[in-house]
């Protein structure tokens, strides 16, 4: 039997190479054909097992016919866009979710997330950086599957600094005692800061942290992370001031 016309599934030229490495399995929904086959041939070089869709319809379709590990799906899609995707997606299943999203797209972006998105990444995007933001959701996933052990929850991975908690074997933010739902880089920069409160990290240096060494972002992103972090903090606690700027170096994370 022909698949549906709107399914489109790349072909994997490393299939038999890698086929023994592929235990996580992602859909990629997009209906741009060359994000479909580059972004696919890129996860399958790191040993996912992937399925493409061209639009949100059919998406939907097959992520309840067969539940992948993650989702990667665009906002802007025809016959079904990617915020009404994610929607019926939640009402069955809380598996991650990555946004794909344009530069105009911020609101939608702040809709994905109240909606249950896990993260987005704008394009034109890195591969290599969205290969990172998927290993790290499915760390996060597999982690919130199992009870941590006593010896892991003594090893540290809790950070407590006044009225924040940054647990990452939950990967939960919490400011007095009120859960943050932050995505995994803004996750990821806050922890930066407040792991060693007092002292200052320059935007390279936060780059590193929330995209690794060999991935090259504008400084404007991390300000922008920021900004979106201390919005969420402040739809809590108004008061919140303690992340700090300091023009022309970087922030930091006020010491109580």
């Amino acid at each position: 039997m022909n698949p549906p016309a709107s399914l489109f599934v790349v072909p994997s030229i490393l299939q038999n190479k890698y086929i023994e490495l592929m235990t996580s399995r992602i859909a990629l929904i997009d209906d741009d054909r060359n994000i479909l086959i580059s972004v696919s041939m890129a996860l399958e070089s790191e040993g996912f097992a992937v399925t493409t869709y061209n639009d949100g319809e059919a998406g939907l379709a097959g992520l309840f016919a067969d539940m992948p590990d993650l989702a990667v799906l665009d906002i802007k899609m025809p016959r079904m866009d990617g915020l009404e995707v994610l929607s019926k997606l939640r009402e069955k299943s809380k598996i991650p979710v990555i946004f794909l999203t344009s530069k105009d797209d911020e609101i939608d972006e702040v809709i994905g997330l109240r909606m249950g998105a896990d993260d987005y990444i704008t394009k034109p995007f890195s591969q290599r950086l969205l290969i990172e933001r998927i290993k790290t959701l499915l760390r996060r996933q597999s982690l919130d599957g199992h009870t941590a052990s006593p010896t892991i929850s003594a090893a540290g991975e809790k950070i407590v600094r006044g009225s924040l908690v940054l647990d990452d074997s939950r990967h939960l933010c919490a400011w007095k005692g009120q859960p943050l739902s932050l995505t995994v880089t803004e996750y990821l920069l806050i922890k930066a800061l407040a792991m060693h409160p007092g002292y200052v990290r320059n935007r390279d240096q936060l780059i590193d942290t929330a995209y690794g060494e060999n991935i090259h972002v504008d400084d404007r992103t991390i300000d922008s992370h920021i900004k979106r972090v201390r919005k969420k903090f402040k739809a809590i606690d108004s008061d919140f001031d303690q992340i700090e700027t300091l023009y022309g170096v970087g922030y930091r994370y006020k010491e109580e």
